[in-house]
């Protein structure tokens, strides 16, 4: 058990410490801003304890408030230059949705061309969401392909399409976790779960029906519906 806990310690001090070395690359002066922070909070809570006689106790308070505040800013900062790094790249939104812990099952790339522009499917309480990545122009025929095939199994479930930029309309990279998390509910949660199930089920029968290579012999007919499963 305690060699369990020392191995999660070491984890996360490495955890942190990768952190801080990508957050340098991005942010040269993130070791003195969060050194100053956590300082001037202990000073200003030890000035203020020597003032009303109570200085041991306002430094222990100093103590604990600084190394809190040094945190929250260095989460912050290391949180834009993560982000930062990512936005532009190939698979940044597939990044950002695969770090949703809870409320959604995500499907990442259902949909997908040459020059990588990427849709990714979720499934939770606020309906079927459709995250598109790459070139808009691209993006949006794709997107509509893909909320006709979810609409076909998803019913009255709302069905939403986003895509990830930064021009008007679009979804900025570091706001796609909290703007899906501020969507409204729509759906029970048994829903999402059946949804989800249908679906993937949708996906395994597409990717596993067999297509004919070549043109088709003369006389022959193309099965009902074949061309809308395309």
């Amino acid at each position: 058990m305690a060699r369990q806990e020392s191995t999660e310690s070491t984890g996360r001090v490495a955890q942190i410490r990768q952190a801080y070395t990508m957050t340098k690359r991005v942010d040269p002066k993130i070791g003195l801003i969060v050194a100053g922070i956590g300082l001037g909070t202990f000073a200003v809570l030890l000035a203020i304890g020597f003032a009303i006689g109570h200085p041991i106790y306002l430094g222990i308070l100093g103590v604990v408030l600084g190394l809190l505040a040094a945190v929250v800013v260095f989460g912050r900062r290391a949180e834009k230059a993560a982000f930062g790094q990512l936005e532009g790249q190939p698979g940044a939104a597939a990044a950002v949705l695969n770090n949703i812990k809870r409320g959604w099952n995500i499907q990442l790339v259902v949909a997908a061309n040459r020059q990588q522009d990427a849709v990714h499917r979720c499934v939770g309480r606020p309906g079927v969401v459709l995250v598109g990545e790459g070139n808009p122009n691209r993006l949006r025929p794709m997107l509509a392909a893909e909320k006709r095939k979810v609409a076909r199994v998803a019913g009255d479930v709302p069905v939403t399409d986003i895509i990830v930029g930064n021009d008007e309309g679009q979804i900025p990279l570091k706001k796609l976790q909290m703007h899906m998390a501020k969507l409204p509910r729509a759906i029970q949660a048994a829903q999402v779960t059946e949804i989800n199930d249908r679906l993937r089920a949708m996906g395994d029968l597409m990717s596993n029906a067999p297509i004919p290579k070549g043109p088709l012999p003369k006389g022959a007919r193309m099965p009902k519906g074949a061309g809308k499963m395309r």
